[in-house]
């Protein structure tokens, strides 16, 4: 249940209860007050807004069908055939169809995406796309680049106050209605309470719940947690995508070799030099993500290793074409216009989340959620590659024309001086890093590409033990999104997109339906996995 007020007397409360508070400061929530514009918002960001957003992250661009050789008609059938026969169908049409507006939406915040010598926008083509629809900024920077125009349009804009370096724990409210969101200054142990008429959940994904991930540090399911433990339903949460393609140089996060290389024409080969995706799918490199990731998951584990070759399809062309990836590479001393680039699979992106509705409302009142911590049906068990951007702007949107519906014209847009307390030292103790280093070995080795069922359990048990010595809310948030998804995982007794289960390898069509659960049901799955550790 949501917490209420009273059950936190010693937080401070600010003068003003807010018309909403967006948790979350990603492009999902930054674009959706934007929108909200000139409502009064209030956006809660865990880092320095735009720093801690895996939006910021995203090399390959947004996905819409704007070119005159494209239609939405085959992008949503791209999305369907990605999403292995579970997406709702009406949300894919609804959000291929207004992927052209929102594109166009983000020129006129600024955006710079790439365009010919007549001002036309140029498209790149990625994984299980059947046209060139990708629009990108300078190859690999479209993620860092729309973030950038959007920051500046926030910070311009006299209605939306950001709140940074606080993290979101618990929502308050009321029966099933959520009325606001508490958090901690980051570092410190004080409380603050934000009362609101309306809360938009934009907290991002779960990355850094596994040992191997794309995603920033602050991608660790805090929201998802917030919105289970409030009795929200949570919908698809065992649908984890793992990029195929992380550069595998130690580092974490892990640098992402964005698709856009296979697309340029560069291959995948192991230590002998063999194209293993020769045999594995007809489409080689640019077959759905979850085929080419365990193809490189099985070379690794058989001992050949798996390499990209830019050498030919991109060779000197890498710094210019894609400097992101050219220096993260250059970093871990290696050439990619020379030598091959050693890749992994890594979690990149989470197709479950918070259950929403067409508009973004979730199953509590009051609450709406966007970007990848909600679960709009629109993914499926894979998301089709580039749909993680175009998806958070269409909800975000759609979600700020629901809530300026739903409420009387806003007040004007003033915000009082916030009273703060001064940080205090933070309490991390090495108990809860130990917590967290199981958490994310248990995710990684036995909830990751490959699943079983003796794994799952031994993953719900080993997780239940850890949490329970952790103290701080925002650490056992992270507790209870791992035990979601590997609850998820442990019903879906089939293999299905970015769901692979070694006890039940084949896909079962009477199991082509999205998934749901809640807290309740999770805590159930876990304690029968207790009995039997």
């Amino acid at each position: 249940m949501a917490v209420s007020q009273e059950d936190f007397a010693p937080a401070h409360l600010g003068k003003d209860v807010d018309d909403v508070v967006i948790l979350g400061g990603g492009l999902a929530g930054l674009f959706c007050a934007l929108k909200l514009s000139p409502r009064p918002v209030t956006v809660i960001t865990n880092a320095p807004i735009g720093e801690g957003a895996s939006s910021a992250w995203a090399q390959g661009g947004i996905a819409a069908a704007i070119s005159e050789q494209d239609s939405v008609e085959k992008h949503r059938d791209d999305t369907l055939a990605a999403g292995c026969g579970i997406c709702e169908e009406k949300i894919v049409e609804q959000m291929t169809r207004e992927g052209s507006a929102r594109v166009h939406d983000l020129l006129s915040y600024g955006v710079p995406f790439d365009q010919d010598l007549e001002g036309r926008l140029k498209f790149s083509r990625e994984a299980a796309h059947s046209q060139s629809r990708v629009v990108r900024v300078r190859g690999d920077m479209a993620g860092r680049a729309i973030m950038d125009a959007l920051i500046a349009a926030v910070r311009r804009a006299p209605s939306i106050r950001v709140l940074e370096g606080y993290i979101g724990e618990s929502f308050l409210g009321e029966g099933r209605y959520v009325t606001g969101v508490l958090a901690r200054k980051r570092g410190g142990i004080e409380r603050l309470v934000f009362p609101a008429k309306a809360v938009v959940l934009a907290s991002g994904g779960i990355g850094h719940l596994f040992g191997l991930t794309t995603n920033p540090h602050e991608a660790n399911g805090h929201g998802l947690a917030m919105a289970a433990r409030a009795g929200a339903v949570i919908a698809d949460a065992e649908f984890v995508q793992f990029h195929p393609t992380a550069l595998d140089v130690g580092k974490d996060p892990a640098p992402l070799a964005t698709e856009a290389l296979r697309g340029e024409g560069a291959t995948l080969v192991n230590k002998a030099g063999e194209r293993f995706m020769q045999g594995v799918h007809p489409d080689l490199e640019l077959a759905p993500r979850d085929i080419v990731a365990r193809a490189i998951h099985n070379e690794i584990a058989e001992g050949r290793g798996a390499f990209l070759d830019c050498r030919e399809a991109i060779g000197g062309k890498f710094k210019d074409d894609f400097p992101t990836v050219f220096a993260a590479a250059n970093a871990a001393g290696i050439d990619p216009s020379r030598e091959l680039l050693p890749v992994a699979p890594a979690e990149h992106y989470h197709m479950g989340g918070v259950l929403t509705d067409a508009n973004g409302r979730t199953s509590l009142d009051g609450l709406w959620a966007a970007g990848e911590v909600a679960s709009t049906g629109a993914h499926g068990a894979n998301r089709l590659a580039s749909n993680s951007l175009l998806e958070a702007v269409v909800f975000a949107a759609r979600i700020a024309e629901d809530i300026q519906g739903l409420m009387p014209t806003p007040r004007s847009a003033f915000w009082n001086e916030m009273d703060e307390e001064p940080s205090l030292p933070s309490r991390r103790n090495s108990e809860e890093r130990e917590a967290i280093t199981t958490l994310r070995t248990t995710l990684a080795r036995n909830v990751g590409v490959l699943r079983d069922a003796e794994g799952l359990k031994t993953a719900l048990a080993d997780i239940s033990k850890a949490e329970r010595i952790c103290v701080r809310q925002s650490i056992k948030n992270m507790m209870v999104t791992g035990k979601i998804i590997t609850a998820a995982a442990l019903k879906r007794q089939e293999s299905r997109g970015g769901h692979f289960r070694k006890d039940f390898p084949a896909e079962d069509p009477a199991q082509a339906r999205r998934s749901y659960t809640t807290l309740k049901e999770v805590e159930a799955l876990t304690a029968e996995a207790l009995e039997t550790a």
